[in-house]
């Protein structure tokens, strides 16, 4: 979609379109035949390694025509997604309308706009200048967005230059505005000040002030709703800023003839409103600096995110070790860093020593050990060693920059609940021209005297009343500010959706090894007989283990190691099929195994009933070791269950959640882990295609499943639940696989996930209800339902503010989820 245009010297047209599915060059001679037969093709170039086609053709060669030639003899023209700046929305209707032209383009099949972002995502193969200018045609700007750091950094300027811009507006609309309601609105409210005017400058010639006064606020700060309004109006495609522009000119057009030219009018109707018009304008401008701070406030968590980025390296290179910018760093380079210093981009440790806090990346407060071989991220905080590291992952391959990608994305999706939003507000605002059309006439002919009075102001309140600001907010901040939160906290979601489904879950299916446990066998228990010392039975024990291949052997040799013990010789290594395993260590007979090969060796295990009685109650297996023809010990090795786990199901169990565990692992193993947690249903010693069919049962007897995994074999499983969490320290195909990311590796991520996924689409919903509730019960009080038995009207001034409040409290609940937390 993004392919390069270019004309050259006699006006033909360069294109370049990628092509998928070309395997050999008789693919490339197919390709280039089916595109040299489009007419007005003049040249084409097909590269079988870039997998691109660049055709040089006539002007009127149309896009979806060399698509279809390339897909006429059997390849694709793959899809792709590129993110348009979008300037001049102010309400949903300007989404919608957006949104109508984006899909309009050909080539375009999907076409995602949000209000809260001013964002564009386009899936297809339609020509970036196409979609600009399909943007531009229905009166909006568009711009193609770069991800870098760059372009973050100047989107922030751009919304900062925009704020000041609408504070001097309203502050210069404030200031002109302030004289016409005193002299207006005093004369009416306060007799003192009626009196005053009269016996000063007279009535005239306070409407003369007035005029003056509210024509500079119309037609300079307020201008911006006149040049957008009118010709949307014009393209009968209104919005928000035409419901702006009619009332305020309906009103400002009335008191101008009551003031130069009254005779035009029933003299019991001359009257000014230059208050209301001016008034108006001022009232939504400083909606809309409220508006632009508070979404401001929404993009914090992205801005925090793009601020951990380094701004220079220390490089080491030819020997000197100068500092660079952070985009001059490549693949390979050596970088030393300093106590306190932020880490520029990802590596690996080659030498010293040091402790990084990873609490941007995991949520995660405690420092993490960091030594030679170790894993750095960038934008994490070294604390006090130093060390040098090697570039692994420079610029957008960074892990900070993917996990920006991934909240944006998340941020700029839209929801199934918001289609609901969508087809509403595109009929929006021309249905209350409707509605204002006809409480003009009916007051109008039905009205008391002055009729023609009460049919203006009645139809400009409903105008301005119905701005349907809030309606095009309430679902695009809740998701920024909701899934902004989730990433300070560790929880990534990758696809937006995930935010309206997870909510839904009935029960919650894990993998057991590396989600429950932490993913590596190691020493749990060992116990000796009399005469034996701990230590010296391990020496022994870990050197004839040193010789196998099994994990439960490596994991007894790191408890060597990490007891720094010295390990004897072996001799006479033998494994006992079935059994176990003997050697000689220093000359001494050693033997390892099960109870079983124990007692063919002619040793009683009774010694050590109640231990083996507990460890298999844990889960674990223990195995028995005899020196030098006696029983020495007894230990186990199992994958220790996280810290974190047993609270973290707990917390799923407080949510009213089920919890399954779905494991390769043997059923008495993951049957006493699952005890132990009150995990309420075990699905064991299944294959990864087993998992997904253990998945399409619990969603068969739940409902909506959620499954969280780490490793290559759950990725299917992750596919196939209606929500996949993937485990951040899991592998990048499980992550590419889930919906949403847990950073920290901890299951706690799961609950605050569901958690936060209730709180999002509570605060949706809660936004949603105040947009509409405030429309359905104010339009018709607007319109005058309440004059005929009470004598309520609602002044367009009054209507104003009200619609100005109703999109600052939409944004204001929506910030209330920054202070989202797991509730214990």
């Amino acid at each position: 979609m993004n392919a390069p245009i270019r004309v050259n010297s006699v006006g033909s047209e360069v294109t370049t379109l990628p092509v998928e599915g070309m395997t050999c060059a008789s693919c490339v001679g197919r390709v280039e035949k089916a595109l040299k037969a489009v007419p007005g093709v003049e040249t084409v170039s097909v590269n079988l390694a870039t997998e691109r086609a660049s055709i040089t053709a006539s002007p009127s060669v149309d896009r979806a025509s060399l698509i279809g030639a390339i897909e006429g003899v059997g390849y694709t023209v793959p899809s792709e997604t590129v993110e348009l700046a979008i300037e001049g929305m102010t309400c949903a209707s300007c989404v919608g309308r957006v949104e109508k032209a984006l899909k309009a383009v050909p080539g375009v099949s999907v076409a995602n706009v949000n209000l809260a972002t001013e964002r564009a995502t386009i899936q297809g193969t339609a020509r970036m200048d196409a979609l600009i200018s399909a943007v531009e045609g229905v009166g909006y700007g568009a711009a193609p967005i770069d991800t870098s750091q760059a372009d973050h950094t100047q989107a922030a300027e751009k919304k900062d230059v925009e704020l000041r811009e609408l504070t001097r507006a309203f502050t210069i609309a404030a200031v002109l505005t302030a004289p016409v309601f005193v002299m207006e609105m005093g004369s009416h409210m306060i007799p003192a000040v009626h009196g005053f005017i009269m016996t000063t400058i007279g009535m005239q010639a306070s409407w003369y002030i007035q005029f003056i006064l509210t024509t500079l606020v119309l037609f300079i700060p307020g201008l911006r709703f006149y040049r957008k309004g009118l010709p949307a109006l014009a393209r009968l495609a209104p919005d928000m800023n035409s419901l702006v522009a009619v009332g305020s000119l309906a009103a400002y057009s009335y008191s101008l003839v009551a003031t130069f030219a009254p005779f035009l009018l029933p003299a019991e109707t001359v009257n000014v409103y230059y208050e209301a018009a001016a008034v108006i304008v001022t009232l939504i401008l400083l909606g809309r600096v409220l508006e632009a701070r508070a979404k401001g406030r929404t993009s914090e968590a992205i801005k925090r995110l793009v601020g951990l980025q380094a701004k220079t390296a220390r490089v080491r290179r030819n020997g000197v070790t100068t500092d660079i910018a952070i985009d001059a760093v490549t693949l390979g380079d050596v970088i030393e860093v300093r106590p306190g210093e932020r880490i520029p981009v990802d590596g690996r440790v080659v030498e010293g020593s040091s402790y990084v806090d990873e609490s941007m990346i995991t949520g995660e407060p405690i420092p993490v050990a960091k030594s030679e071989g170790a894993d750095v991220v960038g934008g994490t905080v070294n604390q006090k060693g130093a060390f040098a590291f090697t570039a692994t992952a420079v610029g957008g391959g960074t892990l900070l920059s993917q996990i920006i990608r991934m909240v944006e994305d998340a941020q700029g999706s839209k929801l199934p609940i918001q289609a609901m939003v969508d087809k509403v507000t595109m009929w929006f605002v021309p249905a209350v021209m409707a509605v204002a059309a006809l409480t003009f006439t009916t007051w109008l002919i039905f009205g008391p005297s002055p009729a023609l009075t009460f049919a203006l102001i009645n139809a400009v309140a409903v105008l301005i009343i119905a701005c349907p600001c809030a309606m095009g907010l309430a679902t695009p901040t809740s998701i920024m500010v909701g899934t902004g939160r989730g990433a300070e906290l560790g929880v990534l979601f990758r696809k937006g959706e995930a935010l309206q489904l997870l909510k839904d879950s009935q029960v919650v299916a894990l993998d057991k090894t590396g989600t429950l446990t932490e993913g590596k066998p190691s020493l749990t228990d060992m116990e000796v007989t009399g005469g034996f010392k701990g230590r010296e039975v391990l020496a022994q024990i870990a050197a004839v283990e040193a010789k196998s291949e099994h994990p439960i052997a490596r994991a007894i040799v790191e408890a060597a190691e990490a007891e720094a013990l010295e390990l004897p010789t072996i001799t006479d290594f033998e494994s006992v099929t079935g059994f176990g395993v003997r050697a000689k260590a220093d000359g001494v007979s050693v033997e390892i195994g099960a109870d079983r090969y124990m007692k063919s060796l002619g040793h009683d295990v009774s010694a050590f009933a109640s231990t083996a009685t507990r460890l298999g109650a844990e889960g674990k297996s223990p195995l028995y070791a005899a020196i030098d023809g006696r029983l020495a010990a007894i230990v186990a090795v199992a994958d220790p269950i996280k810290p974190t786990t047993p609270e973290a199901i707990k917390a799923l169990h407080a949510l009213g959640l089920k919890v399954a565990m779905i494991t390769g692992d043997n059923a008495r193993t993951a049957t006493a882990i699952a005890q132990r947690l009150g995990i309420d249903e075990v699905v064991a010693e299944v294959l990864p295609d087993g998992k997904v069919d253990a998945i399409r049962r619990l969603k068969a007897t739940y409902g909506k499943t959620a499954f969280v995994g780490d490793g290559i074999n759950d990725a299917p499983a992750l596919a196939a639940a209606d929500v996949g969490l993937a485990i951040g320290t899991g592998t990048d195909i499980a992550i590419e696989a889930a919906d949403v990311v847990l950073m920290s590796g901890s299951l706690q991520g799961v609950p605050t996930a569901i958690a936060l996924s209730k709180a999002t689409i509570g605060n949706i919903r809660q936004n949603l209800f105040w947009a509409f509730a405030y429309n359905v019960a104010l339009i018709p009080v607007a319109a005058g339902a309440l004059y005929p038995a009470f004598g309520i009207l609602l002044s367009p001034v009054f209507a104003a503010g009200a619609m100005a409040l109703s999109s600052v409290f939409v944004l204001g609940n929506a910030l209330r989820l920054r202070r989202f937390k797991l509730q214990a």
